[in-house]
């Protein structure tokens, strides 16, 4: 009796012992304080850093400014209005394009990944174009629409469409076939299965989708923007630049990776409160 006891004390110290911490379990969540500490310090310890080797090492502000001429970088493009008119010219853009680019894939995806007929027909086209860089077509669209918002928007679709088209197919291919099978069986026509079975499917993907690749709808307006505009972050950018105003550009950086970020979380909470029943 002494030895089974001591036997399962032992192996339950041994699977104590194996089982991984809190902080390294897999698929698993974590206690919401311990997830908040993380994000606390995934900022303040950059910062910190950023702050010490400003004050501490003997780095030129023309190479790395410090937080507080940041700081007041901001300040003084805020105060003058030309900070608001740059996000907003770079927001509009990017909305204009990147609608216009869901418009286009979200039922040319849905119907390459129904049809084998559509997609044999369009996926090769598709595939070829999408490894063409986007930022290569800007001599042309200069050509073609002048310099206007026409181009700018016109690379932002070019850049969006085709990865929204292939992903959106891609993910039709996952609805299960039984599900397609029983509306068929229930009477259920063609179109009743694309509307009404897999089109509420993919919603969560077509989110993920869209939540994904508009951060390269911001990589390319600010291109777009370094090449020809009178106001944008990118122009903005540029001009810092131009007269080595360091402390500018971090401004801009900062900019928009903070819109960034609110986009992440715009559309992770749009999936959390349209998809509840994907989240389970």
């Amino acid at each position: 009796m002494k030895s089974i006891l001591e036997e399962s004390t032992h192996s339950h110290e041994s699977n104590s012992i194996l089982e991984p911490t809190i902080f390294w379990r897999i698929s698993e969540d974590i206690p919401k304080i311990l997830s908040w500490c993380l994000m606390f310090f995934s900022l303040l310890i950059p910062l910190g850093l950023w702050f010490v080797a400003t004050e501490y090492l003997s780095i030129d502000t023309i190479f790395l400014p410090s937080p507080l001429d940041v700081g007041k970088a901001f300040i003084s493009l805020w105060s003058k209005g030309f900070l608001l008119e740059d996000v907003w010219a770079s927001f509009a853009r990017v909305s204009i394009g990147f609608i216009l680019s869901a418009l286009v894939a979200l039922p040319l995806g849905i119907l390459m990944g129904a049809f084998a007929s559509i997609r044999s027909l369009f996926e090769p086209i598709i595939g070829v174009v999408r490894y063409m860089p986007a930022p290569a077509f800007i001599p042309l669209l200069i050509i073609y629409l002048g310099i206007g918002e026409e181009p700018k928007i016109a690379l932002i679709f070019i850049g969006t469409v085709f990865f929204n088209i292939l992903m959106i197919m891609d993910a039709v291919k996952f609805v299960p076939k039984d599900l397609i099978e029983t509306t068929y069986t229930l009477g259920g026509m063609r179109w009743q299965v694309l509307a009404q079975v897999i089109t509420p499917y993919i919603v969560p993907s077509i989110i993920d989708t869209f939540r994904i690749n508009i951060a390269t709808s911001w990589n390319l307006v600010v291109i777009a923007e370094l090449v020809a505009a009178s106001e944008g972050l990118g122009k903005r950018i540029i001009l810092a630049q131009k007269f080595l105003k360091t402390d500018e550009i971090f401004v801009c950086l900062i900019v928009l990776g903070l819109i960034g970020f609110c986009l992440d979380l715009f559309f992770r909470l749009l999936l959390r409160t349209t998809c509840k029943w994907a989240l389970d």
